[in-house]
């Protein structure tokens, strides 16, 4: 029978069977995951303590008490409650030690892991002999520090290069990309797999293996071909130039982390560990106090928040999840329901419609497995949840309804009134609609109360960002039922009230807007879409056009031109006309850009540009702006639009204006949404320069008043709604 050795700390279990095994428990106390805390750092360090006092040990297994989770990577408000860059050196220090302590411990160790495996977490298996994963679906290995303007700062970007190589850790610390099991035992992240049931049992039994040495650890698993290119040091200087390239290249120099994490291994490799570890422990301070770490953290802690719900007890249960429009909307959101074992029904005007949405779910699928993120098992189990149908009859159980179909006010009334008098009284109806003020949709169903906007984002899979929308009407049920479909969905959720474009498409339309009044001037289209992606946004406003639907953003011009805040001249009509003409982006394959296959075969890529563009529009010379004009007019308008959106009580609080921003349109995460932007700018700062882009360009630049307000108080959004919120 195993012994339990008694611990002070209650972070983990310590127990020593007859063999002389160790089993390390890592079970964090009244918490479903386990995070690197200080307490966590502490108790570590007492169970290493006693682990260096064995006599008799044979090895240990590190193993998570935790149900499909290892760890998930560091407690950030340990960071967060550091200050100064020399407290959160002391946090890397500790961390640097304890690594080394379990690489001295002079016995195998075997780490098991099952979950995600993320940060600290995957930094503590690099100290071991052996690394174990279960190819449970939860198992995802990754240093995402990046994400966070942070390098990896408990060893990461030392232990890794020497584990899987420089060029694979380089590619893994600088994206922070999720790696799934097969992929992590290929590039010898890990050394075996196991299936769940088997891997406290398989860890014990490699502890034993390595200690009489019928198994060994390999000592590197790339292949001869790496080994001989990264032992050679010109061939790693050329390395280390190609990753720099290619971070310039993806964050256009705005993020502070890339050169660092570079720095870092270069110096670990180039001259010894000991020197490596403390150049990733000085940057790791540095970057903890940049305004862009500071920035993603604080949009990383507004969207936790909003993953979880306060009302969780009044949702209903939803178990089938009806979707009109099988469509690639209607396709996305069934693809993240039936990822979540939910069943689907889908329906479309005929059968082989829907059967088509149904195999676009399959294809999703199927990209995930040949990712390794699922085995065939699991694509066919999920994708058999969707049920194709042409008719009403067969939605007659599903619990919740989401309709996907164009944006047309009376056809989606009609299919929303139609499938009300056939679903039970107390299902949720909800609309997928991107401007459409929700409570003229409700007008036409029976019990309004339970009608409120869901408006996914394209592409569905990818964005995870879902903005809810509720009336006056919308019951508090319908809305918690929502928010737990969204949370089950593995989706970040914001809620709004009712309104024309509610608020990410009242922001976006804004900045769009301007885009098109930016063309009509003379803009030239290409070097537009470039400065803004130089800036961060994933993509140009022109490219998002065409993405979106030419023809769809007249629509929304057409709903919303009444509501914006600007004069009829400043309206732009150019989507309108290019609509007309037949432009419809990449649908029809040639809107601002001409659109071919993609060469993965997945989607389009753009082509060159569609030089009718501008004889389409009547116009011949072309001068673009500065980049700094273009930036600030594009950017500006957006923001103001997001105060605005707040001051009308569309937007609960600014972090759910950032979130929004972030997640759902692609504002440039290291700005942290507009509400951040302009508390790091200085509201006085902002509304000086919106006031000069007013007497440039006119009077739809003026700032809002609560932007003016927030001025005259001298006080930061986030800190002043947080109070008075």
């Amino acid at each position: 029978m195993p012994h339990t050795v008694s611990l002070t700390t209650n972070e983990f279990r310590l127990q020593l069977d007859d063999s002389g095994v160790a089993t390390v428990w890592i079970d964090a106390p009244d918490a479903s995951v386990n995070k690197i805390s200080r307490d966590t750092l502490d108790g570590f360090s007492e169970v290493l303590g006693h682990l260096e006092q064995m006599n008799d040990l044979t090895g240990v297994l590190f193993i998570s008490g935790k149900d499909a989770s290892f760890v998930v990577g560091a407690d950030l408000n340990m960071l967060a409650q550091a200050a100064s860059p020399t407290d959160v050196r002391s946090i890397s220090r500790r961390a640097h030690r304890l690594l080394w302590r379990i690489d001295t411990l002079g016995v195998p160790t075997v780490a098991a892991i099952e979950g995600p495996c993320m940060g600290g977490g995957l930094e503590l298996t690099l100290g071991c002999t052996y690394r174990l994963a279960s190819t449970h679906d939860a198992t995802k290995l990754a240093l995402p520090e990046v994400k966070l303007g942070l390098l990896p700062g408990g060893g990461g970007t030392q232990y890794l290069p020497r584990r899987i190589g420089v060029r694979v850790a380089l590619t893994m610390i600088m994206t922070g990309k999720n790696i799934y099991p097969r992929k992590a035992r290929d590039l010898g992240l890990v050394d075996a797999l196991i299936h769940p049931p088997g891997l406290y049992g398989a860890g014990k039994r490699a502890v034993r293996q390595l200690a009489n040495g019928t198994l060994s650890a390999p000592s590197k698993t790339s292949s001869l071909t790496n080994r001989l290119l990264e032992d050679n040091p010109l061939s790693r200087r050329i390395i280390y130039r190609q990753a720099r390239r290619r971070a310039e290249d993806r964050t256009h120099r705005h993020y502070p982390a890339p050169p660092r994490i570079i720095d870092a291994v270069r110096t670990g490799l180039e001259r010894d560990l000991d020197a490596g570890l403390d150049a990733e422990m000085q940057h790791f301070g540095e970057l903890a106090f940049t305004p862009e770490s500071q920035a993603l953290v604080e949009i990383f802690f507004s969207k936790r928040v909003r993953e979880t719900h306060a009302h969780a007890e009044d949702a209903q249960p939803v178990s089938t999840v009806g979707i009109l429009g099988a469509g690639n909307m209607g396709g996305g959101i069934a693809q993240v329901t039936a990822a979540q074992d939910l069943d689907v029904v889908l329906k479309d005007q005929s059968f082989r419609q829907a059967a088509q949405g149904k195999k676009q779910v399959w294809s999703a699928f199927n990209r995930d497995l040949e990712k390794g993120i699922l085995n065939r098992f699991e694509r066919d189990r999920a994708t058999e949840r969707v049920a194709p149908t042409d008719t009403y009859a067969q939605m007659d159980h599903c619990d919740l309804i989401i309709e996907a179909v164009p944006e047309d006010l009376s056809l989606k009334r009609t299919v929303l009134s139609d499938i009300a008098d056939v679903v039970a009284d107390d299902a949720i109806l909800a609309s997928n609609t991107s401007s459409i003020p929700i409570a003229q949709i409700a007008e036409a169903v029976p019990h309004p109360e339970r009608v409120l906007g869901m408006h996914y984002f394209s592409p569905v899979a990818d964005v995870p960002l879902v903005e809810i929308i509720v009336t006056d009407q919308t019951s508090e049920a319908a809305l918690a039922t929502a928010l737990d479909l969204v949370e089950t969905q593995n989706k970040t959720a914001i809620v709004v009230e009712d309104g024309p474009g509610f608020y990410t498409t009242r922001i976006l339309s804004i900045y769009l807007n301007e885009a098109l009044l930016l063309l009509e001037e003379g803009a030239d289209v290409p070097t537009v879409d470039q400065i803004m992606s130089d800036y961060g946004f994933p993509m140009g406003p022109f490219e998002l056009l065409d993405f979106v639907g030419i023809d769809v953003a007249s629509k929304i011009t057409d709903v919303m031109s009444d509501h914006f805040p600007l004069a009829p001249e400043d309206i732009s009509d150019s989507a309108a006309r290019l609509a007309d003409a037949g432009l419809l982006g990449q649908k029809t394959n040639i809107g601002f850009y001409h659109y071919g296959p993609s060469d993965n075969g997945s989607g389009k890529d753009r082509k060159d540009l569609n030089q009718n563009i501008y004889r389409n529009l009547g116009q011949t010379r072309r001068a673009t702006p500065s980049p700094a004009i273009v930036q600030e007019r594009l950017t500006l308008m957006m923001v103001n639009e997001a105060v605005r959106c707040l001051d009308d009580g569309v937007l609960r609080g600014p972090r759910d204006g950032d979130v929004g921003a972030v997640f759902g349109l692609g504002f440039p995460a290291y700005l942290g949404g507009p509400f951040r932007f302009i508390d790091q700018k200085g509201p006085s700062e902002v509304t000086k320069r919106m006031r000069d882009l007013a007497y440039q360009f006119g009077d739809r630049f003026s700032p809002t008043k609560l932007l003016i307000e927030h001025d005259h108080r001298k006080t930061a959004f986030h800190d002043y709604w947080s109070v008075h919120g």
